[in-house]
């Protein structure tokens, strides 16, 4: 079971609990925000992070990005270029922005950082990392954004 410690992920482009700037998302310019990753725990061999829309309609929600292979550091910037990138709900690598359904309401993303005590293999979904390597998790963290059309 993960422990609760330091480990934190934060962003200097979305506050946490406040809307994403339309820079982020589909109906903006779409770019991928920054993202920080600190307080790693001892023993981090990777990281992985994971944004995810619980809220979209689909029976599993929608995930916008995966990143694997992120090494542990005092702090840890989360780039386009960093890691080596797992696929979006959309079967491609890389980020892929909010856009809900106009009407659809307020969604929520959850930014997650995971500490893990094992090397991901390849660049597995959402869904297979969590299969996978829930147990190789050290520590998880996360912050929470919203959007709506």
């Amino acid at each position: 079971m993960p422990r609760i410690g330091e480990l934190a992920i934060s962003s200097p482009d979305i506050a946490p609990l406040e809307r994403i700037p339309d820079a982020h998302t589909g109906r903006g310019a779409d770019r991928p925000p920054r993202l920080v990753i600190t307080g790693v725990p001892a023993g981090t061999v990777e990281l992985t992070v994971i944004v995810h829309d619980p809220d979209a309609p689909s029976p599993h929600g929608f995930t916008h990005w995966v990143v694997h292979g992120l090494a542990p550091a005092e702090r840890v910037e989360v780039t386009p270029d960093a890691g080596r990138p797992g696929p979006n709900s959309t079967g491609r690598p890389g980020w892929v922005g909010p856009f809900p359904p106009v009407g659809h309401g307020v969604h929520h993303y959850y930014f997650w950082a995971y500490a893990l005590s094992r090397p991901v293999e390849g660049a597995p979904s959402r869904e297979e990392f969590l299969d996978r390597y829930g147990d190789a998790v050290i520590e998880q963290a996360r912050f929470v954004a919203t959007y709506s059309s």
